[in-house]
């Protein structure tokens, strides 16, 4: 089942293999509970969410030690995938709905993994400091990055310098224009050659201002 990301991620230890490979059924097992993919899209796990997850690491490759924050993470997205592939990196997975990150974190216990902490936490209440903040789409950019302003470390240790990197679509020309002068866009197509991440996928990276 794991393929795709194979094709992409050629480096994998036979540890991430299995924990790749063991997402299907895992998340098939929830969804039937708590629906946290689209019952259509469940079929599209792989692609649409594991491969979605991980164009973030196409552009970082998080040093051991970074601090990540998965705001609204849902059922795990992007932070389980990303936490499988940066084992030495640490997960803070937030989101308001509870059924949700009881989703992550029975999969993540399932996996195995040892480094992804999630907690049913609304953004506003995350104190924490963090080298990156990822996301997928929950919200308005700007709204977004008023509320994780407060969680960006001023300590740099990764070759890109801290800051949000979420996965959007669609036209995001209003929601970009206040970072216009800072902001980087990114196709997933630069990266993954199926023909979903053609459509109008993106990788936004906007750098913390702390300095």
């Amino acid at each position: 089942m794991a393929q795709i990301i194979e094709k992409y991620f050629t480096h994998l230890s036979d540890e991430q293999k299995r924990q790749f490979d063991a997402l299907d059924a895992l998340y098939r097992d929830w969804n039937a509970k708590i629906n946290v993919i689209s019952r259509k899209d469940i079929d599209n796990l792989y692609e649409h969410h594991i491969l979605h997850s991980l164009a973030i690491a196409k552009a970082i490759n998080f040093v051991p030690g970074s601090r990540i924050l998965d705001f609204g993470t849902g059922g795990g997205f992007p932070g389980i995938p990303l936490a499988i592939l940066f084992p030495e990196a640490q997960f803070r997975l937030i989101d308001g709905t509870g059924k949700k990150i009881r989703v992550a974190t029975e999969v993540a216990q399932a996996i195995g993994l040892k480094n992804v902490d999630a907690v049913h936490l609304r953004g506003e209440e995350e104190k924490g400091e963090y080298d990156f903040v990822v996301s997928r789409a929950v919200m308005p950019l700007p709204d977004l990055m008023k509320i994780i302003r407060k969680n960006f470390a001023r300590k740099q240790q990764n070759a890109l310098p801290n800051g949000l990197l979420c996965l959007k679509g669609g036209d995001l020309k209003a929601e970009l224009k206040p970072y216009e002068n800072i902001v980087e866009v990114t196709d997933l197509s630069t990266w993954f050659d199926e023909p979903w991440f053609k459509e109008d996928k993106k990788l936004i990276y906007v750098p913390s201002t702390k300095r």
